[in-house]
């Protein structure tokens, strides 16, 4: 499957955006996905996860109550509304999806098969 990201942009601190992850492939539906962010001279991070049915999300503290993760199968889609940006949110995001039968919602990068190319956020203050 290949993945592309995509709705990044510079905004101002409080300000609001929603990146879109879209897979190829008809096997979108049996793979669980996660966002991922890497700000520069840093390591990638968990942002959240989310079941391959879009129920039982999960993310990182720092974004809980400012990002929501969801997905639309039918459109092989997952998305990140991200609200009430800050400036340490500033980094590139990547979408992952994992293709183990277990639905692991892992917040490890090496437990996902498949990446996106990242697409850059950019808070200012």
């Amino acid at each position: 499957v290949q993945l592309q990201a995509s709705g990044g942009g510079l905004v101002q601190a409080g300000d609001s955006l929603r990146l879109s992850c879209a897979a190829s492939g008809r096997t979108f539906s049996v793979y669980t996905m996660g966002w991922f962010r890497q700000a520069p001279g840093k390591e990638r991070d968990f942002v959240a996860s989310i079941s391959r049915s879009g129920s039982n999300p999960r993310y990182t503290d720092s974004v809980k109550g400012r990002f929501t993760i969801s997905r639309d199968n039918a459109k092989n889609t997952i998305y990140l509304q991200m609200n009430m940006l800050k400036p340490e949110d500033t980094a590139v995001y990547y979408c992952a999806g994992d293709r183990s039968p277990i639905q692991r919602l892992s917040s490890v990068p090496r437990a996902y098969d498949y990446w996106g190319q990242g697409t850059l956020v950019t808070v200012s203050s």
